[in-house]
């Protein structure tokens, strides 16, 4: 989810999963694959460059660590 302005100055957020063109004719066209169209304040370069964040933080591996009591055990084996 992105977070982007209406050209009222609203905030409202975005599935950006959902973003099939984007189109700066002044304003910030997003057409959907839902085939909804969005327009936002944003400009164009700042929804992708907000895009390919997000997809970046989908991407990320989750990494655990385990508490101090099992490094000691796995240790002793």
């Amino acid at each position: 989810m992105i977070a982007l302005q209406r050209l009222n100055g609203q905030t409202f957020v975005l599935n950006a999963d959902l973003i099939e063109t984007i189109e700066s004719t002044p304003d910030t066209i997003i057409k959907l694959t839902t085939g909804k169209t969005m327009v936002a304040k944003n400009s164009l370069e700042d929804v992708v460059r907000k895009t390919i964040k997000y997809k970046q933080l989908c991407h990320q591996t989750i990494q655990v660590t385990g508490t101090e009591k099992e490094k000691q055990t796995d240790k002793k084996e």
